[in-house]
């Protein structure tokens, strides 16, 4: 092989750097530069130059726009550069007071006093906000019928009170959750910006647990952090939602709430309640503690849809409490599927028959002024009834009350019997009454027997343990529970000025 020498380097070397050595080779070289170095008529196209910085806020209150620019190096031939030039982010800085003039009425105001329209004749101007584009500087005459255009407003005028768009260049912009105005960029259903839906999971469920009795039924609880919550059902019954403090937010204490927007856990709940026998509830979240979702049930339960949507990292602890409440958890479905039944703790009936139950013992006469009186004074009478089951250590029992009441329900658990009451006369109270209560009797054969959709006059004590977690209305074995008529209330009103001061 030769030697390569500086010669044949610079003859091997690219068209575009080879060394000019007179006049002609400084023309060929702008010639390859044209055709051969920029490859002809198949160009691409320029280079931009680094994003510059940030302008500082285009308003000093309020919201508000920064710049940045950028410049396209092409040669030429080149197609232009991709892209923008300019970008535009949206700036928040401190609330403006309340005394201060709107951006656009600030740039109307500049042209009061001021000949216009071709005569000496000056108008005071204020924004007219019907003209078709809103992004151009349309100002009214005061005290006249016409408006005039003074061209575009100034970038970072919003478009409109109260919208969140921002006029850039002549054009309404919205901005992305990257701030940028124009931009596409939205969060997905975790709450990541330009996210994929692959940091949070999808739970959705229906809930068809009939109910053995009218009353609020758990449907699930809504941990915290959940985002895009919503409930729906078709039917007589009422969703109703609890706070983290036990309080409820909406649809409590046989209460129903009216449509609207209440405030829980950190965002918004939209109630909405239609004509029709449906409800929905949405929240978008996310929520800032646990919330837990009933149902109201007055009648049988068609099923309750919910769903929402939880970080991954919180379903572990969501489960841990699901179980706590007794409620059986299922696996989340991080996409969109067909609603699953929610499973709830239901008690499996017993293929063999069922034996019959012993017949209940008469029960003991109670009839009588002394005891009306000793049941209506409430001296000492809990520790003879209640014993050490009903009435275990650190509960607390509040002096008796005595009211009217329609029996609703019945239901027997274990030991014990229940009675759902509507309270409809108070004759004496010294602790709260609902519209709505529960009346709980030590026995599944309780004395005197309670018949469904009748009154009663009842005297009863309220059992409150000291954290206030257990909360019951008891009435006593042999208590005080007899059928109202005109003459029982004439009685129990005239006991009420025998008992001791």
């Amino acid at each position: 092989m030769g030697k390569l020498t500086p010669e044949k380097a610079e003859h091997l070397a690219p068209c575009h750097t080879r060394r000019p050595r007179s006049l002609w080779n400084l023309l060929l070289l702008l010639w390859t530069f044209l055709n051969c170095g920029l490859g002809g008529n198949t160009q691409g196209p320029g280079e931009w130059t680094p994003w510059g910085s940030w302008s500082r806020c285009s308003s000093s209150c309020g919201r508000g726009l920064s710049v940045r620019s950028r410049r396209c190096i092409r040669f030429p031939r080149e197609e232009l550069c991709w892209g923008n030039t300019h970008e535009y982010h949206l700036c928040q800085q401190p609330d403006c007071p309340p005394a201060a003039m709107p951006f656009r009425d600030l740039q109307c105001a500049l042209y009061n006093g001021h000949p216009v329209l071709g005569t000496q004749k000056t108008y005071q101007w204020v924004p007219f906000y019907g003209a078709p584009n809103q992004c151009d500087l349309n100002c009214l005459a005061v005290g006249h019928d016409f408006y005039h255009s003074f061209g575009r407003v100034l970038d970072g005028t919003p478009c409109s009170p109260g919208a969140q768009g921002l006029c850039v260049a002549g054009r309404c912009l919205s901005a992305g959750c990257d701030g940028l105005l124009g931009s596409d960029a939205r969060e997905d259903r975790c709450g990541r910006c330009g996210g994929a839906n692959d940091s949070c999971l999808f739970v959705q469920r229906v809930f068809r647990d009939a109910g053995a009795f009218a009353g609020y039924w758990n449907v699930t609880l809504i941990p915290e952090g959940a985002r895009h919550i919503r409930a729906a059902h078709r039917s007589r019954n009422h969703l109703a939602l609890m706070g983290g403090d036990g309080r409820y937010v909406l649809n409590g204490n046989w209460v129903v709430s009216p449509a609207g927007t209440y405030e829980a856990a950190g965002t918004r709940v939209v109630y909405t309640r239609a004509t029709g026998p449906e409800e929905t509830l949405r929240a978008a979240g996310p929520t800032s503690e646990d919330l837990l979702l009933q149902v109201l049930l007055q009648e049988p339960n068609p099923g309750i849809e919910f769903e929402f949507w939880l970080p991954r990292e919180r379903y572990g602890p969501f489960q841990a409490q699901a179980q706590v409440l007794g409620w059986s958890p299922r696996q989340p479905q991080p996409r969109e599927v067909e609603p699953q039944p929610l499973e709830s703790p239901t008690v499996i009936p017993p293929r063999t028959p069922i034996p019959t139950p012993e017949p209940c013992p008469p029960c003991p006469d109670t009839r009588g002024r002394a005891h009306r009186l000793l049941h209506y004074c409430g001296s000492d009478f809990v520790g003879a009834w209640l014993g050490p089951r009903l009435c275990p250590a650190g509960l607390s029992m509040v002096p008796p009350t005595v009211f009217r009441a329609r029996v609703l329900g019945r239901i027997r658990q274990a030991q014990e019997t229940r009675y759902e009451v509507r309270v409809q006369l108070i004759y004496k109270n010294r602790s709260p009454l609902r519209a709505l209560e529960y009346v709980w009797a030590p026995s599944h054969c309780p004395c005197p027997p309670l018949a469904l959709h009748r009154d009663y006059l009842l005297a009863a004590r309220r059992l409150i343990s000291p954290d206030g977690t257990q909360d019951r209305l008891l009435l006593p074995h042999a208590g005080y529970a007899r059928l109202w008529s005109p003459a029982e209330d004439s009685r129990v009103r005239l006991a009420a000025r025998h008992c001791p001061l």
